[in-house]
């Protein structure tokens, strides 16, 4: 197993509640794709972030696929042209 976590800053953070619905949406549609949590901060400082996934995958072979899958390619763009700046870690457990 292994969990896949990412944190964005929005340009707008009136985006964030649209990140974390087309995140969410993922959610069964992927194979290997075991669970996907998606939130957008209430904390509001200025070391915070905006938006967070933390997704959980059956192996770094389903990782992998899910990074190229049609609906998940989707999802990223959408987030790429709300989002400056982005932050990730990939860590088994």
């Amino acid at each position: 197993m292994i969990s896949h976590v990412v944190m964005w800053k929005l340009k707008d953070i009136s985006d964030g509640d649209e990140v974390v619905r087309r995140l969410k949406s993922l959610d069964g549609r992927i194979p290997g794709l075991i669970s996907i949590e998606a939130g957008a901060d209430t904390n509001r400082s200025e070391a915070a972030w905006d938006v967070v996934l933390v997704s959980t995958h059956d192996s770094k072979e389903a990782l992998d696929s899910y990074q190229v899958h049609p609906e998940h390619v989707e999802v990223r763009n959408f987030i790429g042209s709300v989002a400056s700046e982005r932050a990730v870690v990939d860590f088994p457990g």
